[in-house]
This record gives structure tokens, C-alpha cells and sequence, in this order.
């Protein structure tokens, strides 16, 4: 095994960067894969054309023959492409991306064929759904699924296919992937915006919900990866002692991107601007070999279309260089771990940021409608909102000893903070000339000053306004975006639909003016709402304290955070919205707590492994070296031995505690994991992998961290984190 470890880090030295042709400019080569607007010009009639857009506009359904036109223009342009295949391209449950490969090719007799691939083909297709997780949505004979297109997000060719993005629904027509929940919630938000906005602008017909993610990852060699059973089966480092140099120094952040990951970077920058997605920003995050990209924010659902297919693209240009991409958050003791920060933001149809300070009394007034409505959206659903980001990967991060927490809190800056409080204090009903006067000059219509305000100093918020945007940071770096986008959008739409119900009854009942109406409402969620709003640094003790005082949830384990998610409070929301019912939203209760223990079983049946198999064997052997040692040193020495062999005598013993532990603690977690796997109820049996099967890795590690810095390095089978971590 030791030979394995040396052959990896031998073969990473003598790596190359991959050498990357860039011949044009991106711009020109941006979306040439995509099946976009300016290619359905080209290859759809005039009405087949105008059929989708209305469907990307006004979400419009097309005809069945139109479709035959459409998929007669979409098949034309991928052949001219080199493709040869299609397939509906969606996301299941499973948190990955899902495609069946279809040939164009269609044989019609006498020894000839054809390129074929209707508008049915197109706009439906039915895939052996019976392997996907769904939650008991499905009996057995009713296993079949379908795939239906979705025109918002365009087609594209991923190497000689062509991928047209759908939803995924059952048999009985319940939700079986991420997008078709989130295609709802954003045409609930939508709604319930446009009819706010309506307020300020009657000219405002549509409100788009935007997404810019921020993708962090770790790029690990190969060989060395490979080198790792516990990389290569659960995408994390199960054991590995911190090495004398970490991230202490903060000299990767930002720092120069070593010339492999460059070449990687170049190379799949290329690749996301034929695919269109634009991707902009590249650069080393804190822990070394770690490294972050980030796009221009988009439509929330291409976005979220985007960041699937860019994980997929990543591991695919990842094996070309010789690399192991790593998403998992916390694939590393003592480094930093990984996110997915979401920047969330809402725009009309008309141009207008919606979460953008103006430089009129009456669009900042609309600005902080929709500011101090998604304040109260997340205070009232702030269990809901941990519950989306909640996974066995991500609670490495969030309630761990790192940014961000598990406690939801949102951060909004000093002047912000100011101005919600002159808002509260405004009076209860009608206003008089002065207040008017006062709150439109002095206060509102000051707001654009915020823009030079430092929003986003702090780092440990979960949820922080950033200037013109809300940043949700507690996203994990495996996660799909659109379980988060779901629940930001569902929860967004409900306060506004509220928010106008209550404007509206007091512009009747109380006869007040708009504005007076506006600002009496406003000042209520300002005062029911600032338990969420936290200014100062948002993790450790005293804030756990702070917070419980608050009445805010520290919901820390996937296990406790999940339980949100089969409220009353979540099912009412949903239903209220339609965005899933009772069955969905239970079965999706059901997939995510038994992937929790799948995850959490996997691990410990690894770490047994590499305890048992690997590390206490070699244990033995340095053990056996020392002891041959002493034994030599008596044939010497004589009795006067034990002098000279203290320490090899001391390290016998002390290898032998660690030997002892490691199985005795190997053994008491295989014993709770089959207590675990005899139970039937999937909640019990979460908790007991969560609270008596988990905290055994901890000590199981720490033994076997022990022995790897007693242990001869030439003997150590494993590779160590200095040559995970510091080799590129």
C-alpha cells in the first residue's frame, strides 16, 4: 500500500500544466452550443419561433404542431453541430444531473434510414423512472415517469448530444426532480411581485427572480485522489492529521493560481462559454488548493440549469488535467470548507433591480418595500430556510467552527440598520405634512448614500444584504441551487401576497393614502421582524446565546433542520402557492433524511475499513520494527536495555492504546449502526446515526491521527493531507 502513496505523489510531480489553445475572443465563441435566441432565428419559421418566445415570456403552452416544427429546426442545427443523440436532460432527486441517450438515427426498410426526432419526441419522453428516488410517490406498477420540455431554459450540445432541459414528473403527475417546484415558486413570485410593484409603476407586467452563484471547489491530483478509499467513495477525507502548514498564513487566498489549475480553469471556461454559461470570475479561496468561479447572475431557473450542468462540465475538463474535482464541503479537517453562495435579487420587466436603492423618494420607497418584505419573509420561515441548505455534507459547516452558522440571521449594514429604525419609529396611521416631508427628504430619500456603505464586511452572516442583492451564504457546494431558490421565492411570495392584502385594507377600511399605507405596514414588519437582524459576528457561544434569547432556531444536525420541512407552517405555504402539495412535500422529507443516513452509513462502513484494513495493520508493522529493536538492543545490552529502549518502549505501549481504541471503537459503531439499520421508523433511525453513530468517526479519527504521526512515513499507507493539500 505504501508503494500505492509514493507511486501517486512520484506521478503528481511529474505532471504538466495541459497545454489550452484560446484562438478567440469569448465573446464570439459565447452560446454557440446553445440552441439560443439568435439561432431559432435562423432555424425556426416565423411562427415556431414566435411559439417559444411567448412560451419563454409569457409562459404560454405550444401547439403540438408547432412543436414537429420546432424539433424539425432543433434537429437540423445539432447535426450541423456533430450531434448525433438527444436526450431530455433533467434532475432527479438524487442531487445529480439525469440523461438517456436517444440516436437521431431511425431505420424505414429496404436497407435505409433516416435522421428522425419529432415534436413528441421533443416536448415528451417516458424514462424507467423506478430507480429515482420518489419518496413512496410511486407503486412499483406504476413506475414510469415523463420527462416534458422546458422552453425557458435553452437547449444545448454537450459533446455529440443534444440536451434539452425538462421537468421530471410521476406516473400520477407529482414532482420527481428540483426544477419543477422552482418553476413554480418563481411564477408565484412573479405574480405576487408585479401586483406590489403596481404600486409604484403600473407599467410593470413581469418580475424576473435572479440568481449569481459562487461556486467554491477543491482540485485534488488524481493519482493522489485515488490514492484515498475514502475520497473515492465519499468525496471526503475520513481521517488525515492537519499538517504543520495549513491556511494559517492566508497565502493562497487570492494568491497566484498555480499554473495546473490555470490551464484547468482556462479550459473550462471554454467549455461553459460554448455551453453560455457566463462565467466571469476565477480565483484561490482560503484553503489551499482551493479555488472559487462565479458567474453573471441570471434567470434564478437557468441559473440554477447552469450550475448543474457546470458541476457535470467540471468533473469531465477535471479528468483531462489529471484532476479530482472535490464539491464536498468539508472534504478537509482544519482548512476551510466549501459553499455555494446564492446572490438573490428580483428585476421587472421595465429594468428596475427591485432590491436597488433609487434616487427618488418613491423608488427607494419601493426599494424598501421589497427589502423589509424579504427581511420578514426570512424571520417567519427562517427553520424553512435552513431546512433547504440542510444535508450530512453541509453540517460540516454550519454549526461547526466556521462561518456560517447554523442560526439564520441576516446582516444588512449600518445605514440600513438606521434607516429601519427611523422607519419605526413613524407614526400609527395618518401622517402629518412634516412627517411626510421628513420621511420622504430626510430619510427615504436618502437611501441611495448605502451604496457607498460597507453592506458586506460581514463574512458570517448567512443571509447579508450586499448593495443591491441578498447574498444567501450558507448554500452547500454540493447542493442543487434550486432546493434554496424554491423555498427564497415561495416564502418571498407569501409576504408579498400578505403585504398587499394588509396595504390594501388600509387604504379602504382606514382610508389612508398609498404611501401613508405603505410605511404603516412597513413599520409593523420592522418591529416584528428585528430579532433577525444581527450586526455583529454571527458564530460562536455568545451568539447561540444571543440568538436563543431572540427565539431564533439553532437547528444543527440535517435530522433536527429537516423536521421544517413537514410543518403545517410548510405544508399551508405551498399548498397556499401550489407549488407542491401534501405527497410531494412529504416524500421529499422522505428522500433527504434517507440519503442522510445512506451518507452517514457509507462513511462509517469506509472509516471501518481504512481503520481495520489499513491503518492498524501498519500499525502492527512499525510496531513489530520497534519491538525488533528492543529485542536486539537486550542481545547487546543485556539487562542495562530498558535504559536505552525507553522510548521505543513507550512508543510500543502507546501504538498499542491506539490499536486497542480504534477497534473497540470500530466494533461499538458497527454494533450502533446495526441497532440503527434494524429500525424501522426512517426518523429514529436518522437520529441514531446522527447522535450515536456519527460521534464515534470523531473518536475513531482522532486515534488513527495519532498513530499517523507515530508510525514511520515510509510505512504510512495513506496519502497525508501535505500531499493532498500542497501538491498542484
Amino acid at each position: 500500500m505504501p508503494t500505492l502513496r509514493f507511486h501517486a505523489v512520484k506521478e503528481t510531480f511529474n505532471r504538466k500544466p495541459v497545454h489550452i489553445e484560446e484562438n478567440e475572443r469569448r465573446s464570439a465563441i459565447f452560446g454557440q452550443n446553445v440552441f439560443n435566441e439568435d439561432t431559432m432565428r435562423q432555424y425556426l419559421t416565423k411562427e415556431a419561433f414566435k411559439s417559444v418566445m411567448d412560451a419563454i415570456q409569457n409562459g404560454s403552452k405550444i401547439d403540438r404542431v408547432v412543436a414537429d416544427h420546432i424539433s424539425t429546426g432543433m434537429k437540423e442545427w445539432a447535426i450541423s453541430k456533430g450531434a448525433t443523440h438527444y436526450t431530455h436532460w433533467f434532475q432527479p432527486l438524487t442531487g445529480a444531473t439525469a440523461e438517456k441517450h436517444d440516436a437521431f438515427f431511425e431505420p424505414i426498410g429496404n436497407g435505409r434510414a433516416i435522421e428522425k426526432f419529432g415534436g413528441g419526441q421533443l416536448v415528451q419522453q417516458e424514462p424507467d423512472a423506478s430507480s429515482f428516488p420518489n419518496g413512496g410517490i410511486r407503486n412499483t406498477f406504476e413506475a414510469r415517469g415523463y420527462t416534458a420540455w422546458d422552453p425557458t431554459s435553452p437547449a444545448f450540445i454537450y459533446g455529440t448530444t443534444l440536451c434539452i432541459p425538462t421537468v421530471f414528473v410521476s406516473y400520477t403527475g407529482e414532482a420527481l426532480d428540483f426544477k419543477t417546484p422552482l418553476l413554480r415558486a418563481l411564477q408565484a413570485v412573479d405574480q405576487a411581485a408585479v401586483a406590489v410593484c403596481k404600486y409604484f409603476d403600473k407599467n410593470v407586467k413581469k418580475v424576473n427572480a435572479s440568481l449569481g452563484w459562487e461556486q467554491e471547489y477543491f482540485l485534488i491530483d488524481s493519482s493522489l485522489a485515488a490514492s484515498r478509499p475514502d475520497i473515492v467513495l465519499t468525496g471526503r477525507t475520513l481521517l488525515g492529521h492537519s499538517p504543520a502548514k495549513g491556511q494559517q498564513l492566508d497565502d493562497h487566498y487570492f494568491g497566484t493560481i498555480p499554473n495546473r489549475a490555470m490551464a484547468y480553469m482556462r479550459d473550462l471556461e471554454t467549455e461553459c462559454m460554448l455551453l453560455g454559461i457566463p462565467v466571469k470570475t476565477r480565483h484561490n479561496e482560503v484553503a489551499p488548493n482551493q479555488f472559487e468561479l462565479a458567474p453573471v447572475y441570471d434567470e434564478a431557473n437557468l441559473a440554477v440549469d447552469h450550475n448543474s450542468l457546470l458541476m457535470d462540465v467540471m468533473d469531465k475538463i477535471a479528468a483531462r488535467h489529471n484532476f479530482k474535482v472535490l464539491f464536498h464541503e468539508k472534504p478537509f479537517a482544519g482548512v476551510n470548507g466549501s459553499g455555494k453562495h446564492n446572490n438573490w435579487s428580483l428585476s421587472t420587466n421595465t429594468g428596475v433591480n427591485l432590491l436597488s436603492p433609487g434616487k427618488t423618494p418613491m423608488s427607494n420607497l419601493q426599494f424598501l418595500t421589497f427589502f423589509i418584505n424579504t427581511i420578514k419573509a426570512v424571520y417567519d420561515n427562517e427553520e424553512l430556510l435552513r431546512a433547504a441548505i440542510a444535508s450530512a455534507s453541509n453540517d460540516h459547516r454550519l454549526g461547526a467552527n466556521e462561518a456560517p452558522p447554523a442560526i439564520i440571521s441576516v446582516f444588512i449594514g449600518e445605514q440600513l440598520t438606521r434607516t429601519l429604525n427611523e422607519l419605526e419609529n413613524v407614526t400609527n396611521g395618518k401622517l402629518s405634512p412634516e412627517e411626510k416631508t421628513d420621511l420622504k427628504l430626510n430619510v427615504v430619500g436618502k437611501i441611495p448614500d448605502v451604496l457607498l456603505d460597507n453592506t458586506d464586511r460581514n463574512r458570517t452572516s448567512p443571509f447579508a444584504f450586499t448593495g443591491n442583492k441578498f447574498e444567501f451564504r450558507a448554500v452547500g457546494s454540493t447542493a442543487n441551487c434550486a432546493n434554496p431558490m424554491t423555498v427564497l421565492n415561495a416564502i418571498v411570495a407569501k409576504q408579498l401576497i400578505d403585504f398587499k392584502t394588509e396595504v390594501d385594507a388600509l387604504i379602504v377600511k382606514e382610508k389612508l393614502k398609498k404611501d401613508e399605507a405603505v410605511f404603516n405596514i412597513l413599520r409593523e414588519y420592522i418591529k416584528t421582524s428585528k430579532n433577525i437582524l444581527f450586526e455583529g459576528n454571527g458564530y460562536g457561544e455568545a451568539w447561540e446565546k444571543e440568538a436563543k434569547k431572540r427565539g431564533l432556531s439553532n437547528n444543527k444536525t440535517t435530522p433536527e433542520a429537516l423536521k421544517a420541512k413537514v410543518s403545517k407552517k410548510a405544508f399551508d405555504l405551498y399548498s397556499e402557492l401550489g407549488i407542491m402539495n401534501k405527497v410531494e412535500v412529504e416524500a421529499r422529507y422522505e428522500i433527504e433524511i434517507e440519503e442522510y443516513v445512506l451518507r452517514i452509513q457509507i462513511e462509517g462502513r469506509v472509516l471501518g475499513d481504512i481503520a481495520r484494513n489499513h491503518v492498524v495493520p501498519t500499525a502492527v508493522k512499525y510496531q513489530n520494527v520497534l519491538i525488533d529493536n528492543v529485542k536486539g538492543l537486550k542481545e547487546i545490552y543485556g539487562t542495562s536495555f530498558k535504559k536505552l529502549a525507553k522510548e521505543q518502549l513507550n512508543l510500543i505501549e502507546e501504538i498499542s492504546s491506539h490499536i486497542e481504541a480504534i477497534n473497540s471503537n470500530v466494533t461499538k459503531m458497527t454494533n450502533e449502526r446495526r441497532k440503527a439499520n434494524n429500525m424501522n421508523d426512517v426518523d429514529k433511525k436518522a437520529n441514531a446515526y446522527c447522535f450515536k453513530v456519527k460521534p464515534l468517526f470523531d473518536e475513531i479519527r482522532y486515534h488513527c491521527d495519532k498513530l499517523e504521526l507515530l508510525v514511520d512515513d515510509e510505512l504510512w499507507p495513506l496519502t497525508k493531507y501535505r500531499e493532498l493539500l500542497f501538491t498542484n
